[in-house]
């Protein structure tokens, strides 16, 4: 409402309750102000209140919410539902043009300032939590897999006679199927065992650039954030290669933004070497719904090459979760959620440590990961194979209403695309244990670890109890044999 309009309601009601509401309002309005002026992420988060007064007024600007619209063309954001209209606060005109993601659309100032405003406290928060040197970055509506597919394909025109990929081996699918649609062959380059915790094997890499040749390696895909117990690629090492050969350096940080470790490592990548861009996981790191990633880097220019190669408009959806939440939250409510993160994963990792050592167990020692945790599963020799009784562990907990969790066996072949994983699931073909990983993501507390712990700890009794049975069972069933054996067979064995 404006101050004409404040004048008006003078006449119908006493101006000091106008002049009341009227101050109301304008400090909301200078929040808007403020925000729009520097487009940074505010300090503190706003309330719902004044977010919805925004997205309000950011719809309005969107053509097909004027009020003498007339739309003639094949796509005019004409919803039919109400509910989904009001789901998406009116806006149905995606982001991006044909040509380019981040473009500003005609139609839609409103969806356009949204995607700008979103992309610009992404980028905040990026050097919030460490990576202080980037320099650009936008939220893409696609998960991680597919956004890698996205960059690999942005490095096919700079890279025109390379065609493979190399890929620490990290064993989660959606990022070596990534390599594999975007039509590069992947090398799969097997981790070094370090203790209980798996490393990029450095001379290994080297021996293979040197045997594919650089000019035939389109990128090194390395990783930072994963499960246990596999830790964070070397990235300081495999930049200064990467800058020494010449080769782009793509870094999956999924969900390594909640991570001051995984974002160090970033950030130093860049400084001794080369990374050429990393992606992340919005879900994972900013706690809205699954559907989006954000690309960002240090060279504008290829960050821009990116978003170009994205075919036709977008959704605004991860967008939009990203604008609401980081307004809702600020700078300071995300740094108190990084924070607690961190808290809790001390608090993990303590807890899971008494309950594994209650049971004969023990967490393994990874300390390059600082978000997820392995703890051993001892299976009695003789009684169950391995695969048979980790599944059946996992889905005692599942029952137990315990999500994320993995326990992973040894032996297991996967095969994609065509490639065989031995082992599958513990990032090596050889790693020595029965294991089970739980994470400290963002978002997690204390009363969820606790409850978490109580339940494992009731599981790992009644899984364990099942072995000894087992156990007892078996060496009657041997006793029993070695009375029913007739002697004379007995003394010519032992003859």
């Amino acid at each position: 409402m404006n101050d004409n309009n404040f004048a008006l309601c003078e006449k119908i009601i006493p101006s000091s309750y106008v002049e009341q509401a009227s101050q109301a309002l304008k400090t909301r309005e200078n929040r808007v102000k403020v925000f729009l002026q520097h487009r940074k992420l505010p300090n503190e988060g706003w309330d719902d209140e004044t977010i919805e007064m925004l997205l309000q007024d950011l719809s309005l600007m969107d053509s097909n919410n004027f009020p003498n619209n007339c739309g003639a063309g094949e796509r005019e954001a004409r919803i039919v539902s109400q509910l989904v209209a009001r789901r998406h606060f009116r806006l149905g005109h995606g982001i991006g043009r044909s040509g380019d993601i981040t473009a500003v659309q005609p139609k839609a100032a409103g969806s356009s300032l949204i995607m700008k405003l979103a992309n610009a406290m992404v980028l905040d928060i990026i050097k919030l939590a460490g990576v202080q040197s980037v320099t650009a970055g936008f939220i893409v509506p696609m998960a991680t897999g597919m956004t890698m597919v996205l960059c690999l394909l942005a490095l096919r025109p700079r890279r025109p006679k390379a065609k493979y990929v190399i890929w620490p081996r990290i064993d989660q699918k959606s990022c070596f199927k990534a390599i594999i649609s975007a039509g590069f062959v992947p090398i799969v380059l097997e981790n070094d065992l370090q203790g209980d915790e798996l490393r990029t094997h450095v001379e290994d890499l080297k021996s293979k650039i040197t045997e594919l040749g650089p000019e035939n390696i389109v990128c090194i895909l390395s990783t930072t954030s994963c499960f246990a117990p596999r830790g964070p690629d070397k990235l300081e090492e495999i930049s200064r290669l990467c800058s020494t050969h010449d080769i782009p350096h793509l870094v999956n940080n999924a969900y390594g933004i909640q991570s001051s470790k995984c974002m160090h490592l970033i950030q130093q990548a860049h400084k001794c070497g080369r990374v050429d861009a990393f992606i992340q996981s919005t879900d994972k790191n900013f706690l809205v719904p699954v559907g989006g990633a954000v690309i960002a880097g240090f060279d504008s220019k290829f960050i821009d090459e990116i978003g170009k190669f994205y075919p036709g408009r977008a959704s605004g959806t991860p967008s939009l979760d990203i604008f609401i939440t980081l307004l809702s939250l600020g700078a300071n409510g995300y740094k108190a959620l990084l924070k607690q993160r961190k808290e809790v994963f001390t608090y993990l990792k303590q807890q899971l440590s008494e309950c594994a050592a209650k049971h004969g167990e023990r967490v393994l020692h990874t300390p390059s990961n600082t978000i997820s945790l392995g703890m051993s599963l001892t299976i009695p020799v003789g009684t169950v194979d391995d695969s048979i009784a980790a599944t059946q562990f996992g889905s005692m907990l599942f029952k137990r209403n315990v999500s994320g969790t993995r326990v992973v066996a040894h032996g297991e072949v996967k095969e994609i695309s065509g490639f065989k994983f031995d082992g599958f699931g513990a990032h090596s073909s050889r790693y020595p244990c029965v294991y089970l990983t739980a994470a400290a993501a963002i978002g997690m507390t204390i009363n969820e670890v606790d409850d978490f712990i109580k339940r494992l700890d009731k599981v790992l009794s009644k899984w364990k109890s099942q072995f000894l049975d087992q156990s007892v069972m078996i060496q009657q069933i041997d006793d029993d044999t070695d009375k029913n054996k007739p002697q004379d067979d007995e003394k010519s064995l032992n003859d």
